[in-house]
């Protein structure tokens, strides 16, 4: 993650896939907003939150016209929590660049899963009987997923990584269903980016292999 040559060579493979599959400008711009954002959050950058907003607007009209409506409305949570990360993230930083790491709560995960059933549920059912989604449950799942594993990254939660990873599994199958292939292939390299994001920001918590049990008590 922390070599300088790498994101560089992720852009340019991101550039001749979408050359390949014919993707179009929008295309483009989202998918390499997207692998910048991606990139910068796993090393902890501020600046991952305004490209990230670039990256937002993109994917909100390109899944429009994919019909992919849960991921589309998506996007207008994931400004609200860009935003709100962006401001956690400057905030109690005990004299480091962004706030510090910390570990998910036992009563957080619960209320996670439990929000994630019950959303993807009723929100799958909504999609199926009002629109003509195309997916709607499957868009609804990873739709719920991905809101909160960014709602857990703007907290500066550990375990949203682990969440990114499900994400990007399922999305490189659905994109590819609809034929967005470069979206596709940039899904591919979150999940390389994800895994080794977890990798060093659990490192960054534990650099010299503390007690991971205080972790578990701390509060934003």
């Amino acid at each position: 993650m922390n070599k300088p040559w790498m994101l560089p060579i992720l852009m340019l493979m991101m550039a001749a896939i979408a050359v390949f599959t014919s993707s179009t400008a929008l295309e483009i711009v989202a998918t390499t907003t997207g692998l910048w954002s991606v990139w910068l959050t796993a090393r902890e950058k501020i600046w991952a939150w305004p490209v990230g907003l670039v990256n937002v607007g993109c994917f909100f009209y390109m899944f429009g016209e994919a019909k992919l409506y849960a991921d589309m409305t998506l996007q207008i949570f994931f400004f609200v929590l860009s935003i709100y990360g962006w401001i956690v993230w400057l905030t109690k930083r005990e004299g480091a660049e962004v706030r510090p790491t910390r570990k998910i709560t036992f009563r957080q995960a619960l209320l996670m899963c439990l929000l994630l059933a019950a959303i993807t549920v009723s929100w799958g059912y909504v999609l199926k009987t009002y629109t003509d989604a195309s997916i709607p449950y499957a868009d609804a799942f990873i739709a719920t997923l991905s809101l909160i594993a960014q709602y857990l990254l703007s907290s500066k939660v550990l375990e949203n990584w682990l969440c990114w990873i499900a994400v990007d599994i399922m999305s490189v199958a659905m994109y590819a269903y609809k034929e967005l292939y470069a979206v596709a292939f940039l899904y591919v390299i979150f999940l390389f980016i994800a895994t080794a994001g977890y990798v060093a920001w659990k490192r960054e918590l534990h650099p010299n292999g503390r007690n991971e049990a205080c972790a578990h008590t701390k509060q934003v």
